[in-house]
């Protein structure tokens, strides 16, 4: 009588698991349509919202163009950030690290305080321009294919070993930045600390078709390989078993996420919490670990944060300026609380 009962039970859970994975489908589109209809409300929003000239005027263009500049600043640090946390969280196998371990934003802090110590102030201002954006991406990707390169060739070269080292030189790059910020003059340092906070403001309308330009294409890359992600995010021994070289396939994503980090961090300063928030959210609201589906989640969700948080708190409260400090804050916190609910790294 038991095996006659448990007969049952058993043929049935296939059927039951496969109509359960059939009633998610249309919940998942579902949500990504809402999430694309937020976002577009909440770009007309910035864009349209509380335009003192009368519309058509030259006063009226200006306004939509500087808001423009901001919406395309936000899209390309959305796609950006989310991407290449999400890259990294399937290199590393752990969702729980971000791409700042590895001292990329440090490396970017470092890069920005020795102008001001070298040359004074006036040096932020003066090397603005493409030029300045091309020597830090490269200076930053360079920093970390070399990394990937030096730890993963050595014999006893690995993942883990790779990330203590990441977290040492990120130490490091802090320390020296540190050092030097205690010997600049107040003037100086102030003039330095509004370019080491992320500002969608800080944004130059000149980098943004270049930036576009970049991320687009690796983007593209990125989908086009999103099935063999799907294979690497399975662990080191199933990839291999299944024919991919886990080791090239691992320095490429993370190159990849240097590239990505590296001109959104160069646009609009450090953004440590924003990419984990995203892709913490995408793999939870999606409910699947598959690319196909987390990448262009992760991004609207990015999309929805940015332009959502800066139309309310630029339109309602008047303080657009801290909401690259309230992201910080909030995910600092979730951070912390998934840390602790998770109980381990």
């Amino acid at each position: 009588m038991a095996s006659g009962a448990a007969g049952p039970s058993h043929s049935s859970s296939p059927r039951e698991a496969s109509r359960g994975a059939t009633a998610r489908v249309p919940r998942i589109w579902l949500r990504f349509v809402i999430l694309g209809a937020v976002a577009v409300l909440a770009a007309v929003g910035v864009l349209c919202w509380g335009i003192a000239p009368a519309p058509g005027s030259r006063g009226f263009w200006l306004v939509m163009e500087r808001r423009g500049i901001t919406v395309a600043t936000m899209i390309v640090v959305a796609a950006a950030q989310s991407v290449a946390t999400v890259l990294f969280h399937t290199a590393t196998s752990n969702r729980i690290l971000t791409p700042s371990i590895m001292g990329f934003e440090a490396l970017y802090v470092v890069m920005q305080t020795a102008l001001v110590f070298f040359w004074g102030a006036q040096s932020l201002a003066v090397t603005d321009g493409l030029l300045k954006v091309a020597i830090q991406s490269v200076l930053m990707v360079a920093f970390a294919t070399l990394l990937y390169r030096w730890l993963f060739s050595g014999r006893l070269g690995n993942l883990h070993t790779m990330l203590l080292v990441g977290v040492i030189l990120g130490m490091g790059f802090a320390s020296v930045s540190t050092f030097m910020q205690r010997m600049l003059t107040p003037s100086e340092f102030d003039v330095l600390s509004a370019r080491l906070f992320g500002n969608m403001s800080n944004s130059n309308p000149e980098y943004i078709p270049w930036a576009t330009l970049v991320i687009g294409a690796v983007i593209v890359f990125v989908w086009t390989r999103r099935y063999r992600l799907d294979v690497l995010a399975l662990g080191r021994d199933t990839a291999t078993n299944l024919g991919l070289n886990f080791r090239r396939e691992v320095t490429g994503l993370l190159v990849i996420t240097a590239i990505l980090i590296s001109i959104s961090t160069t646009m609009v300063g450090p953004l440590t919490f924003f990419g984990f928030i995203v892709a913490t959210l995408a793999y939870q609201l999606t409910g699947s670990s598959r690319h196909a589906l987390v990448l262009p989640f992760a991004f609207l969700l990015g999309l929805v944060t940015l332009l959502g948080g800066y139309f309310i708190l630029r339109h309602i409260f008047s303080a657009a300026g801290v909401l690259s400090v309230i992201i910080e804050f909030v995910g600092g916190l979730f951070f912390l609380i998934y840390l602790l609910r998770k109980g381990r790294l």
